[in-house]
């Protein structure tokens, strides 16, 4: 069995604001990085229990060096440092047997801990007309190539917004949303004991959860904070420009136009000031 762990940082146990997940000028950063290694060992040594033979660990946030790789589970491999081309789901493919999302947070515009979509330049994220954050798009990526999304952890809110998206996937609440900065957080031991269970429960299933698909063509929105953003992103080739709510159109051809099309309209849209 050859698993894909996606691990994010806002979603990880303990972590409940920025002093944890800023690399540059967190306080609580280093903390947030063994709590980040800590959780994504406790889900490792469950799949190996269930009978993993590979597993590819994705460190999945910000600049994407953040899990302690001397102190990561032995017989994993970690992909490390960016920029990647597909960011967060780098080396994916249709030989994984099923994807694991560990630490990740709600969409944009929602009350959990940490929310937001991408980039602080994404408004909504929309695909076939359904609005979908991080793990929706993800988990549709990993679709693309019939790879299910069996387990996501995080807060109660990004486990009914997995739920709403897959059913039957299994969620591992690790803490419970206060507000976007606070959080009811589950003792080491307690979190760690639920990421294990809740690993081993979606291992055992995963013949009855299926890729998370929306049929073709797919047809991805991006709508943005505000205009200046849309202009630039509208640069990208193919796509549509929707003035009036600062939205841009595109249709996708594969996954990994997809994946590469979504960071470069970012990255424009990044460069577009307020003022």
């Amino acid at each position: 069995m050859k698993l894909f762990l996606s691990v994010d940082m806002e979603g990880i146990s303990g972590i409940v604001d920025n002093s944890y997940i800023n690399p540059d000028a967190g306080v609580n950063y280093q903390r947030g990085r063994k709590f980040m290694t800590d959780d994504a060992n406790a889900v490792i040594e469950a799949a190996f229990d269930a009978g993993a033979t590979e597993i590819v660990v994705a460190d999945s946030h910000n600049t994407m060096n953040n899990i302690l790789w001397e102190s990561l589970h032995p017989k994993v491999k970690l992909l490390a440092g960016s920029p990647r081309n597909y960011s967060m789901m780098q080396e994916l493919d249709e030989s994984f047997d099923a994807a694991l999302f560990v630490g990740y947070h709600t969409r944009q515009g929602v009350p959990g801990v940490l929310s937001h979509t991408m980039s602080g330049v994404i408004r909504n994220l929309y695909i076939n007309g359904r609005v979908v954050g991080e793990f929706g798009f993800n988990a549709i990526y990993a679709g693309m190539f019939k790879v299910p999304v069996v387990m996501v952890s995080g807060d109660e809110l990004i486990a009914e917004e997995a739920k709403a998206l897959i059913p039957g996937i299994s969620t591992a609440v690790v803490k419970k949303a206060v507000s976007r900065t606070a959080a009811l957080c589950l003792s080491r031991e307690a979190a760690t004991a639920e990421l294990k269970t809740k690993t081993m429960l979606a291992l055992s299933q995963i013949g009855s959860i299926a890729p998370l698909e929306f049929g073709e063509p797919v047809e991805m929105a991006v709508e943005f904070s505000h205009a200046g953003q849309a202009e630039m992103a509208a640069i990208t080739p193919g796509t549509r420009y929707e003035t009036e709510t600062n939205t841009l159109y595109y249709t996708v051809k594969d996954a990994h136009d997809l994946y590469k099309t979504m960071r470069s309209m970012l990255n424009l849209a990044g460069g577009a000031e307020f003022f």
